[in-house]
């Protein structure tokens, strides 16, 4: 296939790339009319077009059934609208809030749970006015130990405004810690420059980087790269990735996908379960389903490259880890390999 140079962002984009059949643009299109598409020259690059189940397509060339909306899916799954005090701010935890600065990404994966606020369409970068009034929130608060930068993808901004950011937040005496959440290391690894990097720098502040991804194919050596251009900057990198079905609810591609992120200097930190996003239920797996499959990431992993397993709760209620459990009430405990044994008296108080 020819290298793309450029973000395919509509059906016929798609059908020119070989990626889909031509007598499935209109439905697609229809699709696009609703939710917003991109993917860039580096994903695109990693789609087998051989491949219907290519799970790298799958995250983002869209699919008809997004258009199918079951009674318990929510425009706002996990209730940030009911927990913004202001315009970009989500104060859901005492000691910190999300701050969105931008509604747009890089690309537009196909689960997303903010699909309905993303996108061209949506209007949903902050003013100036805005974001002023985001900051004078913040500083307001004395208990917001941390802000966390979402969106949309924060690092879509340029370095110039993204120092900017970092430069308000750093003049905030009580904020310590700003973390960034993104995908563009992975999927746009170009934009992760010097001037990016050093754009992170806040006085006095502790900077992390989280970073998504759900399959070991997307850390490709430019990915890696660029992760290390963070890392050794000095900025540390935790995870995040959504468990999908047909993408990676399998123990052997999650452990593959682990494995990747330790090598890469990127510490496992959390496995999402699907959230209730409009069109997205062909994505979901059972709770069920993913307990066991972190049981059998325990039996393969060391405990460092082990994510911890959680929910948001519908609704804006936070998040929660969802086990699975090794101990009982009756003081029975599991071992990885799913032996139990009891606790003698050696182990209690």
């Amino acid at each position: 296939m020819t290298r793309l140079r450029q973000t395919l962002r509509s059906a016929s984009d798609l059908v020119d790339a070989g990626f889909v059949p031509a007598e499935r643009e209109e439905a697609l299109a229809t699709v696009g009319a609703r939710y917003a598409v991109a993917v860039t020259p580096a994903m695109a690059e990693l789609i087998d077009p051989r491949d219907p189940a290519d799970p790298i397509a799958r995250q983002f060339v869209p699919d008809v059934r997004e258009l199918d909306t079951t009674p318990q899916e929510r425009a706002d799954p996990i209730g940030d609208h009911a927990k913004s005090p202001v315009r970009g701010v989500v104060h859901r935890y005492p000691d910190r809030v999300l701050l969105k600065v931008v509604g747009v990404c890089p690309v537009y994966c196909r689960f997303c749970f903010r699909r309905e606020m993303v996108g061209p369409a949506a209007e949903a970068n902050l003013t100036a006015i805005e974001l002023d009034a985001a900051l004078a929130y913040i500083r307001d608060h004395p208990e917001i130990w941390e802000v966390i930068l979402t969106g949309g993808d924060p690092f879509i901004m340029s370095p110039r405004r993204m120092e900017d950011v970092s430069r308000a937040l750093g003049a905030i005496s009580h904020v310590k810690v700003i973390r960034w959440h993104t995908r563009v290391p992975v999927v746009a690894p170009e934009r992760v420059t010097s001037d990016l990097v050093s754009a992170l720098r806040a006085s006095g502040k502790t900077v992390y980087v989280a970073l998504h991804a759900n399959h070991a194919r997307e850390l490709t050596d430019l990915a890696r790269a660029a992760i290390a251009r963070l890392v050794e900057a000095g900025v540390p990198l935790v995870s995040q990735t959504v468990l999908l079905r047909g993408v990676n609810d399998d123990v052997d591609t999650l452990e593959a996908l682990m494995r990747a992120f330790v090598e890469a200097r990127v510490t496992p930190y959390y496995l999402h379960h699907g959230d209730l996003a409009p069109g997205t239920a062909h994505f979901r797996t059972s709770i069920d389903a993913g307990q066991a499959l972190m049981h059998a990431l325990r039996q393969r992993l060391s405990g460092l490259a082990m994510p911890t397993y959680v929910l948001d709760i519908p609704g804006g209620h936070g998040k929660v880890p969802i086990g699975p459990e090794y101990l009982d009430d009756a003081g029975t405990v599991r071992d990885p390999s799913g032996n139990s044994h009891r606790i003698d008296g050696s182990c209690a108080p």
